[in-house]
C-alpha cells in the first residue's frame, strides 16, 4: 500500500429530475475521486436539507461541492444555453466565494464550444423570478438567479470548510422568458448544454487535488 490518502469526493447537486438525468448521461467520464450526483428537490429549504444530510455521511467527508442545473439570466443579451460560472453565490443570509472559476470557464469553453460563458455573482431566490423582478436583482450586481445554488453552497461550507463552485445553464433570460421547462426551445437548448458539462466539472475537481505551491 502506498499510504496515500483517498482522493477527495465530489458532490454535484441539482434540483430537478431532468437536471439529474442530463448529468447522469455522462457518468462514465472520470473524475479525480468518487462522484455523487444529488437531486435536492426544488427551493432553498430542500437544498439545505438534502446537502446537510448527505454531507453527514463519512464517505463524503471533505467533499468538494458543485451546484448546477438551470437558472434565469438577468442581463440583457443573455440567451438560453448560455453558461453562468458564479464568482460567488448570494442570498439574504450571506455570500459564499467560489473556487476555481477561471479554470471552470476554460474547461466549459472546451466542453461546450460556441456557447457564451458569463461570470459574476449568482443570487438566490425562494421563487421563480419573472418580469420586472429581474431588473431589481440585476441592479444588485447579480448576473443570474436560481433557487438552490446559494443554499447549497452555504450549507456545504457550514458543515465544514471545503472547495465550492456553482455552474448554471441559462434556461430563460429577459428577452427569452420561459413558460414551462421542456416545452420550449430554450429548455431543450439548456438541457443539451447541461448534458455536456461534466468533463469540465471533473477537470475542476482534479485541479483541487493537485499540490498547492
Amino acid at each position: 500500500m502506498s499510504g496515500r490518502p483517498a482522493p477527495a469526493p465530489l458532490l454535484i447537486a441539482c434540483a430537478l429530475g431532468i437536471e439529474q438525468f442530463a448529468l447522469r448521461r455522462r457518468e462514465r467520464a472520470t473524475s479525480g475521486g468518487p462522484v455523487t450526483v444529488l437531486r435536492t428537490g426544488m427551493g432553498p429549504a430542500a437544498a439545505e436539507r438534502s446537502v446537510t444530510r448527505v454531507l453527514a455521511d463519512p464517505a463524503l467527508h471533505g467533499a468538494a461541492v458543485l451546484a448546477t442545473g438551470f437558472c434565469a439570466g438577468l442581463a440583457p443579451g443573455m440567451h438560453p444555453g448560455d453558461l453562468v460560472v458564479a464568482e460567488e453565490t448570494r442570498d439574504p443570509r450571506g455570500s459564499v466565494p467560489c473556487v476555481g472559476t477561471e479554470l471552470l470557464v476554460k474547461e466549459l469553453v472546451r466542453a461546450v464550444p460556441g456557447r457564451t460563458v458569463h461570470t459574476g455573482p449568482l443570487t438566490g431566490s425562494d421563487h421563480v423570478v419573472r418580469g420586472h423582478e429581474r431588473s431589481g436583482l440585476l441592479a444588485t450586481g447579480a448576473i443570474a438567479v436560481d433557487m438552490e445554488s446559494a443554499a447549497t453552497l452555504l450549507s456545504a461550507v457550514r458543515v465544514a470548510e471545503r472547495p465550492v463552485a456553482a455552474v448554471r445553464v441559462v434556461v430563460d433570460a429577459p428577452e427569452h422568458e420561459l413558460v414551462r421547462i421542456g416545452t420550449v426551445r430554450g429548455g431543450i437548448s439548456a438541457f443539451r448544454v447541461l448534458r455536456s458539462v461534466l468533463p469540465a466539472f471533473y477537470e475542476w475537481h482534479r485541479s483541487l487535488l493537485l499540490p498547492r505551491r
